[in-house]
């Protein structure tokens, strides 16, 4: 970890402000990795998760059980989910003023171009393939997390 993510991540704990992740998937052991994978890369802010497309809807706007949470300074979505699909999720948040403006990464295990093309027409912030490997996995979190957390400003 860089000196520099040391005093940002002191600096946002002095003022009471700390960096919430929204992970919406439905695979238990893709959470497991993730959360791994976002110990490992020294992100020690909030990491919540949301399992279904219900769920993390009701999440996003705070509806009970959920009217206490923080809105998410960014999203990781998975495409595949029961309930409501990430593809609609994504479209209900750039669809919303509120909602618009914290980044959605997508991260699926689909490659289609289709895919991929519908996401970014629709406002994706990045798609990303999901990789298999733990190692790997590792490295993109780090990747993610340094962008988004150490170079990029996000809203509050």
């Amino acid at each position: 970890m860089t000196l520099f993510r040391l005093l940002k991540i002191e600096l946002d704990m002095l003022k009471g402000n700390n960096i919430n992740i929204l992970l919406v998937e439905d695979n238990p052991g893709d959470i497991r990795l993730a959360r791994e994978a976002f110990y490992n890369a020294g992100i020690s802010d909030e990491l919540f998760v949301a399992t279904d497309g219900e769920e993390a809807i009701k999440f996003l706007f705070q509806t009970p059980p959920y009217a206490d949470v923080p809105k998410p300074h960014l999203i990781l979505l998975d495409l595949n989910l029961p309930k409501k699909s990430g593809k609609e999720i994504l479209k209900v948040l750039k669809d919303d003023p509120t909602l618009s403006v914290i980044p959605v990464l997508i991260l699926s295990t689909s490659k289609s171009q289709s895919d991929i093309l519908w996401c970014y027409e629709h406002h994706a912030n990045s798609y990303f393939s999901k990789p298999i490997d733990f190692d790997v996995f590792s490295v993109l979190i780090k990747s993610i997390s340094q962008y988004w957390f150490e170079h990029a400003s996000l809203t509050s």
